[in-house]
Formats: structure tokens, sequence, C-alpha cells
């Protein structure tokens, strides 16, 4: 008797001893007993015949639950039951109209909406691998992806028959087939089918369809935000979407929950951890277009959200707004998952400098991606034969071992929640008919996360700065958080002993136009070109009356 008293009193105290030196000692115990849970059913997945994927895991949801409600979308919804049949339908659809079959690419060119999730589903019940475009990438870079993929078969938004237009003379020559999401045909060389969706079948399709995929089968294709040039397609397999789907439920979110999507489905944290991870959970989604401050927390209300998904500056976005009424978010999506794992290594590493978490092994290298420069690998860094890779980040370590993102460093920077590679946007700049050399870089700006784009130009001997064609430009080749806002004229470029561009400087005086002499231009997105920038718009760049 005394012993066990014993035993549980010296079990109490090391419990105490361990709350004292880690204050989520009990909330680390738990997250981890549910990670180990969830890496058991990935082994059991990956050698279960036949296999079964995430595909079979939204039709058993179906089956529990067909009225459930699956997605809350611009004020309707729409149940497990009815996403189903309408991936169905573009199924059927697509077997008939575009002759799909299992392992056929197909580049997806859609803004966050319902018919993504069932177009995909759909492609994924032919077991055809789905490409997902960044819907705000154009010309150059648009073109790129198709050729990272090896897609034939493009399936793009009404709204986004602009964009795809402009490369359409391309597409013909390489051969793919666009088809619109529309009833009306306006253009030669691409085909609506919105009436062939509507009039198709939503009868279930048999899985001998899909008969051949297996655990390393590639189920997607997510790109890269051009980081070091064009976006790069890094591939993934359904070992991959498991993985990732398991992460809600590592972080206690469960089939009762309402889960929030404003991130856009193109980003794997969206579409994978998101989308994916809440058919896993068989929970509600609801899904918005785009992110917005303002307007979150009515959302929340509205529909009675209860995780969040954190990514970037959501949260410092949303810190500050004015103080919101009472609402039921209890949990914030992807924090816990990395800070985590690397309290635990800070635990036991003496030196913090020593910390590295981008070691890579030789599966994980093979299923990143299909195209990774040399430039961001690291070998030979601790001991001989490692493998590192160079991620880019800059982060810091607060007293309780989190770990947070700082900033970006080398030759990217990172606006509204996305890198951007000063490379490839001083090449574009380069391909302006008044602009001889450029180097661009980032920014600060009060009251803003992040840094903004900004460029230093020289001109062509005898010309001058072309402010329509300069913004025509570069619309054509880059997304806008890409694009730069403020234009600075110099009259030569420094560069180092090894000409390299000089940006400290740049960076450090910014667009003060009371502390640069040289002439500054400020890109007006309403007018679509560049402005003088002069006091007044400084002013109400930093009180915020302009957004940016």
């Amino acid at each position: 008797m005394y012993v066990w008293i014993t035993l549980l009193a010296g079990l109490a105290l090391l419990l105490a001893l361990l709350k004292t030196f880690s204050t989520y000692f009990f909330q680390d115990c738990v997250y981890m007993y549910r990670a180990l849970g969830f890496g058991i059913r990935l082994n059991v997945y990956k050698r279960k015949t036949p296999f079964y994927s995430i595909v079979d895991c939204f039709l058993e949801a179906v089956k529990k639950h067909p009225r459930k409600a699956f997605i809350h979308f611009e004020g309707k919804t729409y149940s497990y039951e009815e996403v189903d049949k309408e991936s169905n339908k573009v199924a059927n659809a697509l077997r008939s109209e575009a002759g799909l079959r299992e392992g056929d690419s197909v580049a997806l060119f859609l803004g966050n909406e319902p018919r993504f999730v069932w177009t995909w589903l759909g492609l994924a019940k032919l077991g055809c691998p789905a490409a997902l475009l960044n819907f705000n990438i154009r010309s150059k870079s648009l073109l790129h992806c198709f050729s990272c993929c090896g897609a034939k078969v493009l399936i793009a938004a009404a709204e986004l028959r602009d964009a795809v237009e402009e490369i359409l003379p391309t597409l013909k020559e390489k051969g793919i087939t666009v088809y619109l999401l529309s009833d009306e045909r306006t253009t030669d060389g691409i085909q609506c089918i919105g009436q062939a969706i509507a009039k198709a079948s939503d009868t279930p399709l048999s899985p001998s369809l899909r008969s051949n995929i297996h655990i390393r089968t590639t189920a997607l294709y997510i790109y890269t935000s051009g980081t070091t040039g064009l976006p790069k397609a890094a591939y993934v397999t359904h070992e991959r979407v498991w993985a990732s789907s398991f992460i809600q439920g590592v972080c206690g979110v469960t089939s009762e929950d309402i889960f929030y999507i404003n991130l856009p489905l193109y980003h794997s944290a969206g579409f994978l951890i998101g989308l994916v991870g809440s058919i896993e959970r068989g929970n509600t989604v609801v899904l918005r277009r785009k992110f917005s401050a303002s307007q979150f927390w009515d959302d929340c209300r509205k529909y009675n959200i209860t995780v969040m998904q954190y990514i970037g500056e959501t949260l410092r976005y949303l810190c500050n707004m004015p103080k919101v009424k009472a609402h039921m978010v209890y949990k914030y999506g992807d924090i816990c998952l990395y800070n985590l794992f690397l309290r635990y290594i800070s635990d036991f590493v003496a030196d913090l400098k020593n910390v590295t978490v981008s070691q890579i092994c030789l599966e994980a290298l093979w299923d990143s991606a299909t195209t990774k420069t040399q430039t961001r690998r690291l070998s030979d860094v601790f001991v001989k034969g490692d493998l590192y890779f160079n991620s880019g980040d800059l982060l810091r370590i607060d007293k309780d071992k989190f770990v947070y993102f700082h900033d970006r460093v080398g030759d990217t920077f990172r606006w509204k929640g996305e890198n951007v590679a000063t490379t490839e946007v001083a090449d574009i700049l380069t391909m302006v008919d008044c602009i001889e050399e450029a180097n661009v870089y980032g920014v600060k700006v009060e009251g803003h996360e992040g840094r903004i784009g900004m460029a230093a130009v020289k001109l062509k001997e005898g010309r001058g700065f072309d402010c329509i064609n300069t913004c025509s430009v570069l619309a054509n080749y880059l997304p806008v958080y890409a694009r730069p806002r403020f234009i600075r004229i110099q009259n030569s470029l420094e560069v180092t002993g090894t000409f390299k561009m000089k940006k400290v400087k740049l960076v450090e005086e910014g667009f003060d136009p009371t502390l640069i002499r040289d002439p500054l231009y400020f890109l007006d997105l309403t007018q679509k070109k560049y402005i003088p920038l002069s006091q007044e718009i400084h002013k109400s760049i930093l009180s915020q009356e302009i957004k940016l």
C-alpha cells in the first residue's frame, strides 16, 4: 500500500517538475499522442490493398452523413451528397468531352469557389492528378507552369478568360486543350464545358477507373511562389496528401468543428491542410474567395466557425483590427506542429545557434519537387554527407522556445504573405523599353507586415520614364503582390566589387521623397500607371488613407 502511495506521489512530483520546466508539457503530451496515432494510420494506409485514397474517405463521409453541410459559400450551402453528385457530373463530362483517363494531368485555373472543390474531386475520381495554378499569375509564368506538370488540358474559370486568351496562341502550339467553365463560347480555341457538365449524369464512377493509383502515385502539382525565379511545381504524392490531411486531427480538430478557409486553394495550406483535412475529419468548411480582415469575425459569428487557419501575417492583420464581439473560434490551425517540434529540439540543444530545421532525407527530397535549384541545397554542413535545404527564412526564438518567422533573407522578400524573387522582378523590368538596368528590393512600410516591392532603375540614354508602359509590362508578367509599388530613377546603379547590386543603403532610405533627391514614382493601380510620388501621397500611404 505504502509502495503504491510512494510511486503515485513520485509520479505526481515528476509531472509537477516537468510542468514547471515546460509550461506546455501536458498539451505537448496530448499532441505527441495524437501525432503517433496518425503516424500509425499512415503506415496502415501504405500497406492497404486496394489503395485507400482521400477520395474513398470522401465517399465514406457521403454515405455516413449525406445531408451534412460540407461547404458554406457566399450565402449558399452544399451538402456532402450535393458535392459528390456535382463531382460525378464533372468526371462524366470530362470523360466524354476531353477523353480523360487515369494518369492524365489537368491544370486547374480557378479561384476559391465550390466548383474548384468538385472539379478537383471529379478529376481525382478519374485518377487524374491536378495542377493547382495560382490565379494571380499571368503570361510567361502561366505558360511555364504547363511545362512543369506536363498537363495537356486546362480547365479555367470564366472570369479568368482574359488571362487564358493572352497565352492562347502558345497553348495551341503546345497542343493544350482549353475548357472554360462557362456556357458561352466566344473565342476560337476555347471550349466551353459548362453545358456538358450540367447535362452530364451524376451517377457514381467505378473505382476501377483509378485502379492503378497507389500511395506513391502523384496526386497533385502545387507550385512555389517563384522565390528563385519562375514558379516551380512540387509534385505531391498520395502519401503526402494523407500526411497533410492528418494535421487537423493532430491539432485536435473534430468532425463537429466548422473550419474557415480563406487561404487560396492553390496553396498547400489552404488545399491540403484546409480542404483535404476537412474531408479526412468529415467536418464543415466555410470557404471564402480571399482573406478579409474587416469581415473575418463577422463570418466567424455568422457561421459559428470554431477553427481558423493561420499562416503568414494572418493573426497580425486581425490584431490590428478593432475589438470585436464574442465568437466561437477556439483553435488556430497550423501553429503547434512546427513550434512543438522545434521546442523539443531546443530543449536538448545547448547552443540554440546550431538549431537547424531543414535537413533533407533522400525520400523527402525525391517527393518534394520536380525541380529544385542546386543553389538552395547545402551539403556537408555539420557532418560529411548531410544535406540541408536553405529555406531563405530568418527565424527568431522566444523565451518559451517558440519559433517565429521574422523576415526573408537573400534575394527575396515577403509581401501580402507571398514570397517575391527580386531577380525575377528585375528581369521583367528590363523588358520595359525605357529601362536599361533594375535593382529590386523590399522596403518596410509603417503599419504593414513584410516588405513592399521597390526598384531602383537606370533609364536608357536619352529616354524618359514611361509610366504607362512600365505598369503594363509588369501587369502582363507579374501578380499584383510582386509588382514594385515604388520606382526610384538613378543615373547609375551601385554594385559591389563582384558586380552584385548593392541594396542595403537603398532599403534603409526607403521611399521618403523628403530624404531622396532622385525622382520617385508610385504605382497607382486604379489609374494603371506610375505617378510621381509627392509628399502628400507619401503621407497618405503612412496614414493608410492609400491602401497598399
